[in-house]
């Protein structure tokens, strides 16, 4: 499948309710061949209205870390496991994961990263594994599917203020982009 057939299959959806009641689907944006992508778990109102993942505050904010350690947002490539926002920011329920996954699933397939950040626990829950704890496990590397993957907080998570998850962040940022800048140096 092509990028226009995905996207084009992914804006037609009509797997879940969600589809009915979105502005626009967020497909994804970014870097097609990227090393590094980045996943989060949904649209947010922000992100419904634009079409663009990772435009509002949070995003924001992830923009400023990647920023401070050097990783243009260019040069990746940013998807959230759904692709339709859910009603008032709920958190996506695991039937609309389990009808949208397939569309993230192509969309790694296609990028082919080196690397994958899950942004909070609820696409490291799904992407990691079940039981992940976001506060004890961001920052750890795993090896799953051929992909380096990790998680780190979820950027509105840290919009609340606490100071020590910000302090944890940018020292995990700062390993990511060491990775990042090991796979392109070795590309």
């Amino acid at each position: 499948m092509t990028w226009e057939e995905l996207e084009q299959k992914c804006i037609n959806c009509t797997l879940c309710p969600l589809g009915q009641t979105k502005t626009n689907t967020v497909f994804g944006a970014g870097n097609k061949n990227a090393v590094l992508m980045f996943v989060g778990e949904a649209p947010g109102e922000s992100e419904d209205l634009s079409g663009v993942p990772f435009v509002g505050r949070a995003g924001k904010l992830l923009d400023k870390y990647l920023e401070v350690v050097e990783i243009p947002r260019d040069d990746v490539y940013i998807a959230n496991m759904l692709k339709c926002r859910p009603p008032k920011n709920r958190d996506p329920q695991e039937d609309e994961q389990d009808k949208c996954i397939s569309y993230l699933r192509e969309q790694v397939r296609l990028v082919q990263p080196k690397m994958i950040v899950c942004l909070g626990r609820i696409s490291a829950m799904r992407l990691i594994k079940p039981d992940f704890k976001i506060t004890k496990e961001h920052g750890i590397w795993v090896k799953k599917g051929g992909f380096e993957m990790t998680a780190v907080y979820h950027p509105s998570l840290l919009l609340r203020g606490n100071l020590q998850y910000k302090e944890e962040m940018l020292e995990d940022m700062k390993v990511i982009a060491k990775k990042y800048r090991d796979y392109k140096q070795n590309a």
